[in-house]
């Protein structure tokens, strides 16, 4: 049975001084034997560790213990090694990177669709109201070409800073359709969707992003691995990765 936890989380919500929480977390997480890597910027917290299950739950609930992050919500799969080189912590720009100052999630998010939701549109072929829904994959191009929901639009963007001029120069395609923005683990979505709304699109996230349809709804309308950021490089609709 896989031994390590791989656990991954976001949050958008203000730190004022993300030098001194880097710090403090690098010291907690070398100390209880973490790897992986945790962003930090003044829009808030993006997260992958990996670890003893024990181990890495305590983290995290110690994470939870500061009320600036209290409704930090995980996404767990397993793995038989630990696919981290080393424990990385680093205040950045942004904890995605969009270049739009004025996108700003923490003040506002979009609407979001639950992945049971998004299961029952595309078992019907459309949305409660009977409108057509689109996929769109707001991920990088080759990460899309690991796996993606069957018949999502993919811009072909090589990084997501592209994604705003993206959606102003395709805005037309999608006017009219229930559009469901979806990434590997939601954080982007929280952008994208923002953007796409501001284009007077009625666009969605997919809550909890890919890993989370998969842990809810497993492969059901999915082709092939999603892609993610670590030694393990792609998961299967199970969780699990390729051998």
């Amino acid at each position: 049975m896989a031994s390590v936890l791989n656990v991954s989380a976001y949050l958008f919500t203000h730190i004022a001084e993300p030098v001194l929480l880097r710090d403090a977390l690098r010291e907690r997480a070398e100390a209880a034997g973490l790897r992986g890597t945790i962003l930090l910027a003044e829009e808030g917290i993006n997260l992958f560790v990996a670890g003893a299950a024990p181990v890495v739950r305590a983290f995290v609930d110690g994470i939870r213990a500061d009320e600036r992050f209290a409704e930090l919500t995980t996404k767990e799969s397993w793995s038989d090694e630990q696919p981290f080189g080393r424990m990385r912590v680093k205040v950045k720009r942004e904890i995605i990177r969009m270049d739009r100052p004025a996108i700003r999630p923490a003040s506002g998010r979009a609407p979001a669709v639950t992945p049971g939701q998004l299961r029952r549109w595309l078992d019907r072929g459309h949305d409660d109201a009977g409108r057509e829904v689109v996929l769109l994959d707001t991920r990088n191009a080759f990460e899309v070409d690991y796996g993606t929901f069957a018949g999502a639009v993919d811009w072909r963007i090589e990084r997501f800073t592209q994604f705003p001029a993206a959606a102003a120069a395709n805005r037309s395609e999608l006017e009219g359709k229930t559009v469901v923005s979806f990434c590997t683990g939601g954080i982007r979505c929280e952008k994208a969707a923002i953007v796409l709304r501001d284009e007077g699109v009625d666009a969605y996230q997919l809550e909890g992003g890919i890993l989370g349809y998969f842990e809810q709804e497993g492969g059901a309308h999915w082709n092939g691995d999603c892609f993610v950021f670590d030694g393990r490089e792609a998961l299967a609709p199970d969780l699990t990765a390729r051998p």
